[in-house]
């Protein structure tokens, strides 16, 4: 049962690093938020929810708790079946939390979560039939329809970066190799740079020689976009690789989904400015049929790093 327009709920991310909780009205604006390091147990991780709630209590009522999890779940949303970076393996996460906190808690995916918060309060509001495709330390994905979130037969659609775009590519974690989100994420950026200069990138000046002095532990995807943007030719190659993978991942997207709208989100997302014409220039040149019909709209999410948050508080509150 949604609860009433008044209350406050508290939305989580939680991710292999932070746990993040905020209390979020029925705007979708965060009123407060906590964060704390994530535990490496079950029981301790848990507990860490159950304080944020408690600190958010003392200010807020609060009604409802909603968990973006970056995880399988089951079909129901009730068990986290697998996270890779939390302890929770085939955990009944649901009802061990309402139990402890005394409150109606939802689960959802992350990357489904975010798209909830896009479409009820950021780029996606008013979209039909529209895509969230995430980019950060890997790809996230999430479909809706007609305001529904698509979740296939057993709960994981869409997984958009564990596609194999490369036969016998770079290892993925997933197990499998050659994968999207190998090619094209903030990870796979620091790997292409890397590549560029062991192959022979001139060493003494810029990224390359910070990398040659460093041993490559400030290479980040942020240090390359960074560097990008002032011009660092290895920074540079890399970021043209990455939105050439990025175009050629959309445009499979698009063939197989026909979405109108495909939101871009994520941590790479707020360089936009130095990838997104060309991505845009290579997806749409990518497409079956290109030049003879209609091509989704690529826009940047608006939430930011707060979407998970906000848009499972939001479904907390509507009781999903």
């Amino acid at each position: 049962m949604p609860l009433p327009s008044g209350s406050v709920t508290v939305g989580f991310d939680i991710g292999g690093t932070n746990l993040r909780g905020a209390a979020v009205d029925a705007t979708g604006r965060i009123i407060d938020s906590a964060k704390v390091p994530t535990p490496a147990t079950a029981a301790e991780l848990e507990s860490a929810v159950a304080e944020i709630v408690a600190y958010h209590s003392r200010r807020q009522d609060v009604s409802a708790v909603g968990l973006a999890v970056a995880g399988f779940l089951d079909p129901d949303c009730t068990t986290v079946r697998f996270a890779p970076h939390l302890p929770w393996r085939d955990a009944a996460v649901r009802d061990t939390l309402q139990d402890q906190l005394g409150v109606p808690v939802t689960l959802e995916h992350d990357a489904n979560a975010a798209a909830w918060g896009e479409y009820r309060f950021g780029a996606a509001r008013g979209a039909r039939v529209w895509v969230l495709f995430a980019v950060g330390t890997g790809i996230g994905g999430a479909l809706m329809i007609d305001g529904t979130l698509y979740r296939g037969a057993y709960g994981t659609a869409p997984e958009f970066g564990h596609l194999t775009v490369v036969r016998n590519g770079r290892p993925c974690s997933c197990g499998k190799s050659g994968c999207l989100e190998r090619y094209c994420s903030g990870t796979a950026l620091v790997d292409t740079a890397r590549e560029i200069i062991d192959g022979g990138a001139d060493g003494t000046y810029g990224l390359s020689a910070a990398y040659r002095e460093n041993g490559g532990s400030e290479l980040t995807g942020r240090a390359i976009m960074a560097a990008a943007r002032n011009g660092d030719p290895v920074a540079t190659a890399a970021v043209a690789d990455y939105t050439a993978w990025l175009g050629q991942g959309l445009s499979v997207v698009a063939d197989v989904l026909d979405p109108e709208l495909i939101v871009i989100g994520g941590g790479v997302s707020t360089d936009s400015d130095l990838w997104l014409d060309e991505a845009r220039t290579q997806f749409t040149g990518s497409i079956v049929g290109a030049g003879h019909r209609p091509v989704a709209r690529l826009a940047t999410a608006e939430l930011g790093a707060d979407a998970g948050m906000i848009g499972v508080a939001d479904l907390a509150r509507r009781g999903n």
